[in-house]
């Protein structure tokens, strides 16, 4: 364990605590008008351990098989939660675009441990930075739509209306960026395919 993977930790358990928050808000004294802010604050804390994760462990040179293991699940678990609870009301995403982002990091991930396993090394490509940047910002924008909504500015229509138009960007640059991982690397997909059948089980 290093520090980088503490931070690491924290993102994977903001994902049930936020589902928590977000469902349970009166027993922890919250309104409904306090909510969004505590849920941005717990996003945001999110996204800050992703950064600091990455740094501290270049920083201290304590970058580790672990980690290495642990950064994307957390990514994955992290935020598809917060999508996964932004499905119920009054945001109501719609849960197909969630499934996008499963999946696609689903695939992503199964692909990098296989090759991992037999010892080829897949580099991160600059799409996927580009895509959790876009998931980041559709599920702050989500948020922050709580606040008109919750103050009576904004109807539970227009909340839903634009919800699901940014997370649908996001989703489909997620899907863009899944593709983009599979193309860059269909040398090394062609060649466990290729593998004779001792060599790959």
């Amino acid at each position: 364990m290093s520090i980088a993977n503490y931070f690491t930790f924290i993102r994977i358990l903001i994902g049930p605590i936020f589902l928590f928050i977000y469902l349970y808000y009166p027993l922890l004294g919250l309104t409904s008008v306090t909510l969004p802010y505590a849920l941005l604050s717990l996003l945001a804390i999110s996204e800050l351990s992703d950064a600091c994760d990455g740094f501290l462990a270049r920083r201290y040179d304590q970058v580790t098989d672990l980690g290495k293991i642990l950064d994307p699940m957390a990514d994955s678990i992290s935020r598809t939660s917060i999508f996964l609870t932004l499905t119920m009301k009054p945001i109501e995403l719609p849960i197909p675009l969630i499934f996008v982002f499963l999946y696609r990091d689903s695939m992503v991930s199964t692909l990098r441990t296989i090759c991992a396993f037999k010892g080829f090394a897949l580099a991160a490509r600059s799409s996927g930075k580009i895509k959790a940047a876009i998931q980041a910002a559709a599920a702050f924008t989500c948020l922050i739509l709580l606040i008109p909504y919750e103050s009576g500015n904004l109807s539970v229509e227009s909340l839903h209306f634009y919800a699901t138009g940014v997370v649908s960007l996001a989703a489909l640059y997620t899907l863009y960026s899944g593709i983009d991982y599979f193309y860059a690397n269909r040398h090394y997909i062609k060649l466990l395919l290729t593998l004779a059948p001792k060599t790959i089980t």
